[in-house]
């Protein structure tokens, strides 16, 4: 689901929709909000969260402009399809 908010517009990307994930070269996909748990992280705590994000109680989201996004996909909608 996107959100469009009043004021300044932004678009809430969730990790299920079509947009979350995008192709900086044309080969390969990355989302766009991820999570990093560093290596100091004590194991308990790295299990704890990553259980959280497995059952759904944790979920990644990204904010963007709606400009940059609509650029962003006038962009990829113009490149030749393979």
């Amino acid at each position: 689901m996107i959100k469009i908010s009043q004021g300044p517009t932004h678009k809430t990307l969730k990790q299920n929709d079509p947009n979350f994930s995008f192709s900086p070269d044309g080969i390969k996909i990355v989302p766009r909000a991820s999570f990093e748990i560093s290596q100091r992280c004590p194991e308990n705590y790295k299990d704890l969260i990553l259980e959280c994000i497995n059952h759904g109680w944790i979920r990644p989201v990204a904010h963007m402009r709606d400009e940059e996004l609509t650029w962003e996909l006038l962009k990829y909608e113009t490149l030749p399809r393979l």
